[in-house]
């Protein structure tokens, strides 16, 4: 593939994925900043694996696959730095209604997860199939579904010891 044809795939396929990307990012951290800078890494890595692509699997497939490893690896290696937070007073995140507070209380017991369970559970909310999640996760569909089952499991104590 030619370099002007890369570059046309990618800006498409960033174009027509882009809120996916942003998903999956915001999943792994509710900083703005770094949920920006996790997306420049995903779009570093998409870059890079575009021209071994084969077309083997869906695209969204494979961009769920790139856009999850690539948060998986950079949360790692957050945790293995110390980190000393600035403190803002202003959440742009923050809304006051009832559905919202549920879905940022949903977020935050999803956060508390381990990354491959989060990505799990990012994929199903997403309403993939057990067979895309396992695809793109690389685990059969039946471990899927016994991981989703222990994962709603968790979340569930979760609710039950934080009532809010």
């Amino acid at each position: 593939m030619d370099n002007l044809q890369n570059e046309q795939d990618f800006s498409r396929i960033v174009r027509e994925h882009k809120s996916t990307i942003y998903t999956v990012c915001y999943m792994f951290s509710k900083d703005e900043d770094e949920v920006n800078d996790l997306f420049q890494e995903v779009l570093i890595n998409l870059w890079k694996g575009l021209q071994n692509f084969r077309g083997e699997s869906d695209v969204r497939t494979w961009l769920y696959r790139i856009s999850l490893n690539t948060c998986i690896s950079c949360d790692r290696k957050k945790r293995k730095r110390k980190m000393i937070p600035l403190s803002i007073n202003i959440n742009p995140f923050t809304d006051s209604d009832e559905d919202s507070r549920q879905v940022q209380q949903l977020n935050r017991r999803i956060s508390q997860l381990g990354p491959f369970d989060r990505a799990i559970i990012l994929l199903w909310l997403e309403n993939m199939s057990y067979e895309e999640i396992g695809e793109i996760v690389g685990i059969s569909t039946k471990n899927v579904s016994v991981r989703l089952f222990r994962i709603k499991e968790k979340l569930k104590k979760t609710s039950e010891t934080t009532v809010e």
